[in-house]
């Protein structure tokens, strides 16, 4: 099994390389039918989505394709989409959870967009898993295809140079079926609410500032997913409970099939040799990062509106105390903050690996 990876300061540790031990065949025949338990849910989850626009006849051969979800995110959408764009994205198949602030129409109205809607719970869908699952079974099947949320920004060695399908291009000449990413939550100098932010600007104008270390990756068995903690959130919200913070590894970019399952958004995946293409801080395999833009103004109330739905944890209860901390708008910002120069600088702190692409 991979050892732990710390990272301190501006100084990366890197996991090291010993072989995941096999599962044994107990283990992997539970999880080849905790695979097909999960894609038999996502098939069945389609009946909770009503579609308001089909434009998937568009998709191009080869294309890569964005699957979200979201809930009133009518203020980030602008520049989450052109930032797609920009990167090559040909396609969006996007669910809108009964959003009432305008999102629904804003993205009937974008022409790479198809559209289902629903009004269902979130948390019961796996947190949108189901839902997505089944646009990438019906869509997405032997293409690359990006599953992120509105306020994550996908970045990596040569993006403002190379688009996706170059990327995606080189990794399928490598034979990688995965890229994955390191979160990075990036936050303002000062109180939260002090900060303004205009729909369509883009976010890092207002977050400029991210903590480079220190973080902590390990391997979990049986699935040998990655489970990477630690940065602001952790210092800030979850000091005294490391083992609440947030997961900060994601594998977004997959070469799709439709027998392939998320587990845990895309923390992991089924089957489990998808978990070992991403290695984390420090690691070796290829690999980017998701700009994290959540601490955008409008966090402060919203979180009091998040903390009433209870749709984004397993145990909400044990958040409450997450949720009013933010809402107090605190300043997230530390001696040991960096602001954010651009990618270079985060390959050199270990937070991604070009490769040799």
């Amino acid at each position: 099994m991979h050892g732990d990876g710390i990272r301190t300061g501006t100084t990366t540790s890197k996991l090291t390389t010993a072989p995941l031990p096999k599962p044994d065949m107990w283990a992997a025949y539970r999880m080849r039918w905790r695979r097909r338990g999960l894609l038999w849910r996502s098939f069945r989850s389609r009946h909770q989505l009503s579609c308001r626009v089909d434009r998937t006849g568009q998709i191009a051969p080869g294309g890569v394709v964005v699957v979200m979800t979201l809930h009133n995110e009518r203020t980030r959408l602008p520049f989450t989409l052109a930032h797609y764009r920009r990167l090559g994205v040909g396609h969006f198949l996007i669910v809108d959870n009964d959003s009432s602030d305008g999102s629904g129409d804003y993205l009937a109205e974008q022409p790479d967009v198809s559209l289902w809607q629903t009004a269902h719970s979130y948390r019961s869908a796996r947190f949108g898993l189901d839902w997505m699952t089944w646009l990438q079974m019906r869509y997405a099947d032997d293409r690359w295809c990006l599953m992120v949320d509105v306020d994550e920004l996908l970045i990596y060695a040569h993006h403002d140079s190379r688009n996706l399908g170059a990327l995606t291009a080189w990794l399928d000449a490598q034979g990688r079926r995965v890229f994955g990413a390191h979160m990075l939550d990036l936050y303002p100098k000062g109180a939260l609410s002090e900060a303004t932010y205009t729909p369509g600007q883009d976010p890092l104008e207002v977050l400029q500032w991210f903590d480079a270390g220190p973080y902590r990756a390990k391997r979990q068995m049986p699935l040998g997913n990655l489970w990477v903690q630690g940065g602001m959130r952790e210092r800030v919200f979850f000091q005294g409970h490391p083992k609440r913070s947030p997961t900060l590894n994601k594998i977004p970019l997959v070469r799709w099939s439709w027998r392939y399952a998320y587990v845990n958004s895309c923390h992991s995946a089924l089957p489990a040799a998808l978990n070992h293409g991403y290695d984390g801080p420090g690691g070796e395999a290829p690999s980017g990062v998701l700009l994290h833009t959540k601490f955008l103004p409008e966090i402060v109330a919203k979180s009091e509106i998040e903390k009433q739905r209870q749709q984004h944890f397993h145990r909400p209860e044990k958040f409450a105390d997450y949720y009013d901390a933010i809402a107090e708008a605190p300043d997230l910002w530390s001696p040991d903050s960096q602001k954010f120069t651009g990618w270079q600088q985060l390959e050199a702190l270990g937070l991604m690996r070009a490769g040799d692409w």
